[in-house]
């Protein structure tokens, strides 16, 4: 780990870019209705700004795996979403509806960058035998962001402007701009173990979607965790129904959403500071059925057990989002490190969208119906084969061991 960049400084740019980015969508949504006076607008402003991560993930991660300085790439992604969105925000209302659309889809592309890409430059930053830990922190900050984003966009929209939320945004993700800049590159002379750098972006794309393909513990990481997004979106899309049905109100179906990143954000500081002693192939798997056992607790439409849902669901979903994290470590050569968290991440990004498509068309008849979909989704999740675990149990208290070409966890748990 370089002496002038700590993992406190990665982590503390991580929290604000998505901050940012949690915060864009609640505001291109306010910000569509505000001009408009249509749900509809806003709702087309969101998408814009979604779609496009399935085509910019695979594209920057090739790009940040061929850099020899990630984090310039990274800054300029950060500077061109904060700029796209920016834009889009401020001639919402005052130019045709498809330069808003496109000003939205270009800021889309780079969307990506904040999560996976992010996240993959990790093993830069970590000590040798803290990657684990640095893992759920760095997991930590995307539950961090969904809790602070939408509190953040609803306060700012009651008290001020339509476009506050958007402008706050754009200043969070230009502050984690200097931090992105200052991540360390690769070392001179040294080259990825195991395989020669692809010879074009095109080789390195098709690199990448081979490898998640043939590798069981990629494969079905990959599968597990855009099942459970999917899911997850469903909940998302039942929270309004929710609240307005069983707890008093829609405000309080928001508030559930809260309820269900602040206990992921806790149980992954738990995490952080008790490694558990299971693989995180395992630990992915089990966090889904957990996920799922929640909401069928939800199905039942009684304010207690969707309360306790809420806590059992984010329970679950903060540890499959480090499991998520440290197969991908683990498995990932270096050079295609980053492609494979874009990627994932898009691949996630369009589950979670769909799930809250189909659960938007479903809780309006069948609110029942539409948890219990989204519980058969994570169920199923976690039904889907992993790697086999040829070492575990090995020696007792054992996360994982180092794969070739790939990230290292730490052999035995460490607060790091």
């Amino acid at each position: 780990m370089t002496k002038r960049y700590a993992v406190r400084w990665f982590l503390a740019g991580g929290a604000l870019a998505r901050t940012g980015d949690e915060l864009a969508g609640p505001a291109l949504l306010l910000a569509g209705f505000a001009v408009a006076g249509l749900p509809a607008t806003g709702a087309l402003l969101l998408a814009a700004l979604t779609v496009p991560a399935v085509l910019g993930g695979p594209l920057v991660g090739v790009l940040l795996d061929r850099a020899r300085r990630p984090g310039r790439l990274l800054a300029a992604a950060l500077l061109l979403y904060a700029l796209g969105l920016g834009s889009a925000a401020a001639v919402a209302g005052r130019a045709p509806t498809a330069v808003t659309v496109a000003c939205a889809v270009a800021a889309g592309l780079f969307a990506p960058a904040l999560a996976g890409g992010w996240s993959a430059q990790l093993p830069r930053v970590a000590a040798p035998g803290g990657l684990s830990a640095a893992t759920a922190r760095d997991a930590a900050t995307f539950h961090l962001a969904s809790l602070a984003g939408p509190a953040l966009a609803a306060s700012l929209a009651a008290g001020t402007l339509p476009w506050a939320p958007a402008a706050l945004a754009v200043a969070l993700l230009l502050l984690a701009f200097p931090l992105a800049w200052r991540l360390p590159g690769s070392r001179p002379g040294r080259a990825c173990v195991g395989a020669p750098a692809a010879r074009s972006g095109v080789a390195a794309l098709r690199a990448g979607l081979r490898l998640t393909a043939r590798n069981p513990a990629l494969r079905g990481a990959t599968v597990t965790s855009v099942l459970s997004c999917a899911a997850q979106g469903m909940l998302t899309a039942c929270a309004v129904p929710l609240g307005e049905r069983v707890l008093g109100g829609a405000a309080r179906g928001v508030a559930l959403l809260a309820v269900v990143a602040g206990a992921a954000l806790l149980a992954n500081a738990v995490l952080a500071r008790y490694p558990l002693r299971a693989t995180p192939d395992a630990l992915l798997r089990w966090t889904a059925f957990l996920q799922g056992a929640a909401l069928l607790l939800a199905a039942a439409c009684h304010p207690v057990l969707v309360l306790a849902a809420a806590l059992l669901a984010g329970a679950g979903e903060g540890p499959q989002l480090t499991a998520l994290f440290a197969v991908r470590h683990r498995e990932a050569p270096a050079r295609l490190r980053a492609q494979l968290f874009t990627t994932g991440a898009s691949l996630k990004t369009t589950g979670y969208a769909a799930g809250a498509a189909l659960a938007g068309q479903l809780a309006d008849a069948a609110l029942p119906a539409a948890l219990l979909a989204a519980a058969a989704l994570h169920l199923l999740a976690g039904a889907v084969p992993g790697e086999r675990e040829r070492e575990r149990g090995r020696e007792r208290g054992r996360v994982c061991r180092p794969r070739r070409g790939g990230g290292r966890l730490p052999d035995a748990p460490g607060r790091g």
